[in-house]
């Protein structure tokens, strides 16, 4: 005879799982449904992307580059694009899969909030740049067009995000951006980095370990058909031809051509003293608006004060304040020497 308790106990337990796998809208099951219902929404959003990227390079896009986008089987692919063809996203034509008006706008809201997040990081923390791309990609699924709009408002309406990608705005506008690529770019002239490609990564981070900021300053100097030879604020770089392409510039006038490295607060000797021309685009985040919150603005003079023992780090005499800072930082901080001052002053 079975005892009543263990039957009781087996029956409760029973009871246990079922809520626990079961329970409305916190159970495993609605949990595990809920997840689902996200990743197939994500699917969904990310094939609109897709297309919407192919498109802008001139690309019709095509079931086997979303599945490749997608690292998903070109079956699972076709039943996406069905969904997105029902629900009006996505026309099969002729020439292909073209984004529809509803879906073109549904991508950009996409693209709008990747860049302003990119954006976000790029300008109020300290993640790495590296890092930037894969942070956007989780939250550009998750912030909803008020939100998003409320972003924008608070990092004041960029136009570019940290790589030089326009941000649409809210009604979907572009700026127009530069086409000409470090590749093709003509020898012997002061170029400004106005794009950096951020996917794939590995290139991407190719292109950091080369010095190369958004805003920065660059001279090809000579090219063949394998890599251009540059320099990067003075300093010589060997980019091949695949990275090289993924880097857009544009043409300095004459004026804006300084012809060498540009001088750092980290050049000058104990007692110099020399005026802020501006912060290097290679310092953003947290860094910049700590040497902002200090002073370190156009037209602020900064005295070389006292250098410790291993000569890093420096004490500089700022506003009136005596401020520590390492070699790495001070380079971030062009200046005009006193001598060159005075020689303007006469």
């Amino acid at each position: 005879m079975v005892d009543p308790l263990f039957a009781l106990a087996i029956f409760a337990g029973s009871v246990a799982v079922l809520l626990v796998m079961f329970w409305p809208r916190r159970g495993i099951y609605a949990r595990l449904s809920q997840s689902f219902r996200l990743t197939k929404q994500v699917q969904l959003e990310d094939a609109l992307k897709h297309f919407y990227m192919w498109e802008q390079a001139g690309r019709t896009p095509t079931l086997e580059s979303l599945a490749g986008r997608l690292t998903i089987s070109t079956n699972d692919a076709a039943k996406l694009v069905t969904r997105l063809t029902e629900s009006d996203f996505v026309h099969p034509g002729r020439e292909g899969l073209t984004l529809t008006t509803l879906g073109r706008e549904s991508a950009l809201r996409l693209v709008r909030t990747h860049r302003l997040w990119e954006r976000y990081l790029a300008d109020r923390t300290g993640v790495p740049a590296a890092e930037w791309h894969d942070e956007a990609e989780i939250m550009e699924h998750s912030l909803s067009a008020e939100q998003t709009d409320a972003l924008s408002a608070r990092l004041g309406h960029p136009r570019w995000d940290p790589h030089g990608d326009p941000i649409p705005t809210a009604s979907g506008e572009l700026p127009e951006v530069e086409q000409l690529s470090l590749g093709l770019a003509p020898l012997g002239m002061a170029l400004e980095v106005v794009h950096l490609e951020d996917e794939p990564r590995e290139i991407f981070n190719g292109l950091l370990n080369h010095g190369l900021v958004l805003g920065g300053r660059v001279e090809a100097i000579e090219r063949n058909n394998r890599q251009v030879r540059v320099l990067v604020d003075g300093s010589e770089r060997r980019i091949n031809m695949v990275e090289a392409q993924n880097v857009t510039v544009r043409v300095l006038p004459e004026s804006q051509h300084t012809g060498s490295r540009p001088i750092t607060l980290a050049d000058l000797d104990l007692g110099e003293t020399a005026r802020v021309i501006d912060i290097s685009p290679a310092c953003r985040g947290s860094e910049r608006r700590r040497l902002l919150d200090l002073g370190v603005v156009r037209g602020t003079e900064i005295r070389v004060d006292m250098e410790s023992a291993a000569g890093d780090p420096v004490a500089y005499l700022i506003r009136g304040a005596l401020i520590a800072l390492r070699r790495s930082q001070a380079a971030w901080i062009r200046i005009e020497r006193a001598e060159s001052l005075v020689e303007v002053a006469d």
